[in-house]
């Protein structure tokens, strides 16, 4: 499917409601537990995902369409939740990723980018030359990536219990 900023929208607008559907009634054995080692807890993809809103897609959205010649991002720091959520509950996490996701959509709609817009280009520091689109989409596939990594970390904490069940749950051994 190619990109279009309003069938991005559609997805990226689900995303702090689904979050919040998923998530806000669940112990905090759910909402803490992860997949051993140094993988991502539900709390801290939250905080992950707040972070991104705060210094990603739209910052650098706006870096490819100013005018300057300078068109390279900050480096993305991918663990920066870990410090930035302390001391913050999972509902905090969430109605603050809420918050910031309608921000960043006002101003996504409001740009009413053109397909030349679309197609400008910024300077990953890592990946090089990317533009305006890939960037959107890569929002947006970054949504569904986390969405499925979260559903993934719980459907895991049964593992065990499900028995011979497992055969037939694919999420169980990914």
């Amino acid at each position: 499917m190619k990109f279009t900023v309003n069938q991005g929208l559609e997805v990226l607008q689900q995303t702090p409601e689904t979050l919040k559907s998923m998530l806000s009634n669940l112990s905090d054995d759910w909402i803490f537990t992860n997949e051993g080692g140094d993988t991502w807890s539900p709390y801290d993809i939250v905080g992950h995902l707040i972070h991104g809103e705060k210094t990603d897609w739209i910052p650098r959205l706006k870096i490819i369409l100013r005018d300057d010649q300078d068109k390279t991002f900050q480096s993305f720091d991918r663990f920066a939740q870990f410090e930035n959520s302390k001391g913050k509950s999972l509902i905090e996490l969430l109605n603050e990723f809420q918050q910031l996701r309608q921000e960043n959509l006002n101003d996504l709609k409001q740009l009413s980018l053109s397909e030349s817009q679309l197609n400008r280009q910024g300077i990953h520091p890592e990946l090089g030359p990317v533009t305006a689109s890939e960037l959107l989409a890569c929002w947006v596939t970054h949504d569904l990536s986390h969405l499925a990594q979260i559903n993934r970390v719980l459907a895991k904490q049964y593992a065990t219990e499900v028995g011979p069940w497992t055969t037939y749950i694919p999420i169980l051994k990914t």
